[in-house]
Parts: C-alpha cells; structure tokens; sequence
C-alpha cells in the first residue's frame, strides 16, 4: 500500500512540474530575445575588412616568418574585437554575496 501511495504521490509531482505544457504558452507571450543585429564600429569594421583581406591572401608564397606574423596579427584582431563586443554589452554584473548585502543595507536603512 506504501508503494502505491509513493508512486502515486511521484507520479503526480512529475505531472505538476512538468513544463511540456506552459512552453507552448511562454513562447507566444514573451517577446523575442534575441539580440538583433547592431551596427559596429568604425574600428571594429576595420578589423574585420582586414581579417578578410589576410584570409583571401595566398598563403603558399609566403614563408614561415610571415606566416607567423600574420598568425598573431589575426590573433590580436579576433582578441580586440571580443574586447570591444564585451564592453559593448552594457551589463551591470553583480554577484549574489553583494546583492545579499545590498538587500540587507537596504532593509536596515529603509
């Protein structure tokens, strides 16, 4: 009898927390969160019509020295604009141990 009330008691809790059925739901009410598309930089625009510009080039006449350089050049590059699209973002990053502390400096104050 256990058995029976402990496996209908999991079967109605899987049942109850399952979100199969409110997806449909969330979907069609909640507004697309994608980002769309911005426009980039002068700077960043630069870097990439060079990155394209060092991938059309013809690699095999080059030797081991510019093949290098031109390496660590797309190196910077790529690591420059993730730079840029990171503190392009606009966040404001906390962590839980200070927002913790926020709340209770504000409940005190308040």
């Amino acid at each position: 009898m256990k058995k029976m009330a402990f496996g209908l008691v999991t079967i109605m809790l899987m049942v109850l927390f399952a979100p199969l059925q409110s997806e449909a739901k969330i979907k069609d009410k909640l507004p697309s969160l994608k980002k769309e598309k911005t426009e980039i930089s002068v700077e960043a625009q630069t870097m990439v019509n060079r990155l394209e510009e060092i991938k059309a080039m013809d690699l095999s006449k080059m030797n081991s020295s510019e093949k290098k350089e031109l390496r660590a050049e797309v190196k910077m590059i790529k690591s420059d604009l993730q730079a840029q699209q990171v503190n392009s973002s606009g966040g404001v990053y906390i962590s839980v141990g200070a927002a913790i502390l926020i709340v209770l400096l504000l409940i005190l104050l308040l």
